[in-house]
């Protein structure tokens, strides 16, 4: 443990993090463009009534108005703050909490690369990353310097390739394995639409998706295989622009593939392309005790990072059915889900029952979204409860008839529908009111069957 720890301690050269907080930052202010663009922050934040919150965050709610503009134009400007090293030190820890609270307005807008942004924006605030290449360095805003602890290269290596490790873990499973979601995804690309109907090639696809998640970050770190594996990356990201509509998330792992590599060849790149020259520094004095007080937080982080993606081995049933412990695990792009939901209201006092449409509460991602996930639908049916209750309604109870396809089987049924939903508490528990799915194994021929 004493050699680790040494070994993790001696300085390497900065220019991969550099890297990275520049591609980070460029990435950002695209993705905030994008918002702009497409109309998303007034469709997402604006003229939803309701939104899904998640387990303990209830209280995190959208800016009245138009400030959300204003929120988004600030990661915009923050972002490029990052990228530049400018106020470094205030930025960060602004785009965090920024970003972070977007993340939590709903549920329904659960991306995993935003939860990855969230993830380095936290890990930036304690890189430093405005001492070299960066604005604060040429001002004399920061001391410049040209090393930092290998720690601090290899949490940001981890934390990737804890993405990649555990999306390819997701994969070795019966379902993604047999093919069948794989046919479904080859669908939506015209090159690739005629191999969707084969089986052979559905799986050839599953296998290779896994293996490339699987072996991609020591095929990058080990200098012979490294062009194949760059090579790998080029395509797989490349295939999912394609074939996935995922954001940023592609151009993301692109971009930051190079912290993988020799740092010396990084640091090249970054004098040739930097727009003033920027003199070698002396090495910065370290402070042991808070190097390894570092050390020993960022150790902690990453064996939560490990244990969070195995949580739901502790909920019964089938992860991509229930979708309990589905977020925050890298389960990315794994199954096909279609359902509907219907819910109804009784009350109990006179046992009269009618329909309830959630559609005028819903915007309709937020719809499509929770009608294949049933914490959204019990969170819904609080919402109703709680509504008819302001308009003196008391004590009635809420009805969730929901049927669920999973990777083209049909449509079973998920929720009981004789349970009262409003009467369940929200917990980060198991729930009882469950249906499991039919385990009968995916049959390839009829489950691709238009």
């Amino acid at each position: 443990m004493r050699s680790l720890q040494a070994r993790l301690l001696a300085p390497t050269d900065i220019a991969p993090l550099i890297w990275f907080r520049l591609v980070f930052g460029v990435t950002m202010v695209v993705e905030v463009f994008r918002y702009f663009s497409r109309g998303w922050i007034k469709s997402y934040y604006i003229e939803p009534s309701f939104f899904f919150s998640y387990y303990g965050f209830d209280w995190v709610n959208p800016w009245p108005g138009d400030w959300m503009y204003v929120h988004f134009a600030a990661l915009g400007v923050l972002g490029a703050m990052i990228a530049a090293g400018f106020s470094y030190r205030v930025a960060t820890p602004l785009f965090w909490l920024g970003v972070t609270y977007v993340f939590l307005l709903d549920q329904t807008q659960y991306l995993n690369h935003m939860y990855l942004v969230c993830l380095l924006a936290f890990l930036l605030i304690w890189l430093p990353g405005g001492q070299a290449f960066a604005l604060d360095a040429r001002l004399g805003l920061a001391r410049q310097r040209d090393t930092v602890p290998t720690w601090m290269l290899w949490l940001v290596r981890a934390q990737i390739g804890l993405v990649y490790f555990f999306g390819g873990i997701a994969k070795l499973e019966s379902d993604w394995l047999s093919g069948v979601p794989g046919s479904m995804f080859l669908r939506g690309w015209e090159l690739t639409e005629p191999l969707a109907g084969h089986e052979w090639a559905a799986r050839a696809f599953a296998l290779s998706g896994a293996a490339f998640d699987l072996l991609v970050v020591p095929g990058l770190l080990w200098p012979r295989s490294r062009p194949w594996a760059i090579g790998a990356v080029l395509v797989f990201h490349l295939t999912n622009v394609q074939l996935f509509r995922i954001g940023i998330f592609p151009w993301l792992m692109l971009a930051v593939t190079p912290i993988f590599l020799e740092p010396a060849m990084v640091r090249r790149w970054l004098e040739r392309w930097w727009p003033w020259r920027m003199p070698r520094a002396v090495a910065a004095p370290v402070n042991p005790r808070w190097q390894r007080a570092g050390l020993a937080f960022f150790g902690l982080w990453l064996a939560l990072q490990c244990l969070l993606p195995l949580r739901h081995w502790f909920y019964p049933g089938e992860v991509n059915w229930t979708e309990e412990g589905h977020n925050f695990s890298w389960h990315m792009k794994l199954r096909n889900k279609e359902g509907r939901v219907r819910f109804h209201a009784r009350d109990s006092r006179t046992g009269a029952r009618w329909k309830v449409d959630p559609r005028p509460l819903l915007s309709n991602r937020q719809y499509q979204k929770m009608s294949t996930r049933p914490d959204m639908v019990q969170q819904f049916a609080h919402e109703l409860a709680r509504r008819y209750e302001r308009e003196g309604r008391l004590g009635l109870e809420i009805y969730a008839d929901m049927r669920v396809s999973l990777n083209g089987r049909p449509r079973q049924m998920l929720v009981d529908e004789d349970v009262d939903l409003a009467a369940q508490p929200w917990t980060w528990r198991a729930a009882s009111w469950l249906v499991p799915l039919d385990d009968e194994p995916l049959v390839f021929s009829r489950a691709v069957e238009p």
